[in-house]
């Protein structure tokens, strides 16, 4: 009788801890949501330049400090945009990794590293956001209204109103969809990768993307 009641018990924890475990289980959704990609152009042809690496087609496109979604275009002062995509052969599969990237700007020997899409985020803006009338604080004082504060300096320049939060969430989603999906994936994919660089693109005389992956290695001159 203890015996079969010490089964009861073994079987009713074993069952517990398989509920947890199922819990603990990342699902479908926050697998689909990490990074889905840009729609892939028909032919590597489509997008400026192309470039042969092994198997693999690798073709790209310099947006600047543009970043372009597929609910809108945004932008951000720190970072600048390359539209990448890699093709194959009918049924072919590739191991993509931002990290395969480099950007190279005027011929510099240091090349720009690849950067996660989130570092992106506190620069970015959308230019069509207008902010509401009356957000804008006011610089001068109730005395006088010359701005004229304490010791006879002024006050200082009004902070920037700030877009809301939930507005910023969906703007930060709509870019996390766009990026270059990694990961073993079947080809074509395409996607943005960001770069640090603050300079002017007006400044930009030369690109060069490098993409060295598990198929080979490629260098294509973006057009500025």
């Amino acid at each position: 009788m203890r015996l079969f009641s010490g089964l009861r018990i073994g079987v009713w924890i074993t069952a517990l801890c398989l509920c947890v475990q199922g819990q603990n289980t990342p699902g479908k959704d926050t697998q689909i949501n990490e990074g889905k990609g840009l729609p892939p152009r028909a032919t590597p042809t489509d997008y400026e330049v192309q470039g042969q690496a092994g198997t693999l087609t690798v073709a790209a496109e310099f947006k600047g400090h543009s970043v372009p979604t597929l609910q809108g275009t945004y932008s951000t002062e720190d970072y600048v945009t390359v539209e990448t995509a890699l093709f194959g052969a009918p049924g072919a599969r590739a191991k993509l990794s931002i990290e395969d990237f480099s950007l190279r700007v005027n011929g510099k020997k240091t090349t720009l590293t690849s950067q996660p899409y989130g570092l992106i985020f506190s620069s970015l803006k959308d230019p069509e956001w207008v902010p509401p009338e009356g957000t804008e604080s006011k610089s001068k004082t109730s005395i006088g209204g010359g701005g004229g504060g304490r010791g006879g300096q002024s006050d200082p320049a009004p902070l920037p109103p700030k877009m809301p939060f939930e507005l910023q969430r969906a703007m930060q989603q709509q870019v996390q969809k766009a990026v270059l999906p990694e990961g073993d994936r079947a080809l074509p994919q395409a996607g943005l990768i960001f770069f640090q660089y603050r300079g002017k693109t007006e400044h930009i005389r030369s690109l060069e993307l490098t993409y060295t992956g598990p198929a080979g290695k490629a260098t294509l001159m973006l057009q500025p």
